[in-house]
């Protein structure tokens, strides 16, 4: 009786022991459900995403704003960093350092691909000084991404804080990025609409293109996915 007792205990303590193992990331059943949640949420923002890309292009070319052109760019590059999250979390993945390594510098070079693009072009906007029209769809896009885009942000931070995974962190990051671009871009538009001040809008995407570089940084270097 006493052997079976000492069994069960040990069995018992077994069991605490996995148990406290598994506290230190989601349950397998959970992590499923987390990666399933995560490929959702790059899936949808891909697809707007693209809406937005086709809008502030034609938008842009058409008004001749380098912001504008900008913000489409930045559009095309958030496609290609939620396709990195799709990546990660097929195939199993997800729980591999490597491919999350991989993913996070992955979704870093889109980051600095976008600072550079737009650098240049503002600068070139700058100089030459090109003074864009009005673009009134330019500003109704702005207006709504500036409200949508904080929401799927904080849906896929609170993600990958929950995975792990500092590579969708990151990927959340970028959409909050476009959330800022899009004030931005509200604000040059605004300003060049309404009072004449062309060079608002070549301004607007330089201050985004800092914000992307600094956001390239820390994605690169893999800084905490915990991170608001």
């Amino acid at each position: 009786m006493a052997r079976a007792q000492g069994q069960d205990l040990a069995t018992h303590s077994m069991g605490a022991g996995e148990t406290g193992e598994r506290a230190l990331g989601p349950p397998m059943s959970d992590r499923e459900r987390l990666e399933r949640r995560a490929r959702r949420l790059a899936v949808w923002g891909n697809v707007w995403h693209l809406v937005e890309f086709a809008i502030a292009i034609t938008a842009g070319v058409w008004a001749g704003s380098v912001a504008l052109i900008a913000f489409g760019a930045d559009s095309l590059i958030e496609v290609l960093a939620g396709g990195v999250i799709i990546w990660l979390f097929t195939g199993g993945r997800g729980a591999s350092e490597t491919a999350e390594r991989r993913a996070r510098r992955l979704i870093a070079v889109s980051f600095f691909a976008l600072a550079a693009y737009v650098g240049v072009e503002a600068m070139r906007s700058l100089v030459m000084g090109e003074h864009p029209e009005a673009s009134w769809v330019g500003i109704a896009l702005a207006a709504v991404t500036a409200l949508t885009m904080p929401l799927l942000a904080m849906a896929k931070r609170r993600v990958g804080r929950k995975l792990g995974s500092a590579a969708t962190v990151h990927e959340g990051e970028q959409n909050q990025i476009c959330a800022y671009l899009s004030v931005a871009l509200l604000v040059g538009l605004l300003l060049n609409a309404l009072a004449g001040i062309w060079w608002a809008d070549p301004a607007a995407a330089l201050f985004v293109g800092a914000v992307a570089l600094n956001e390239g940084v820390e994605s690169w270097r893999g800084d905490e996915c915990g991170k608001d």
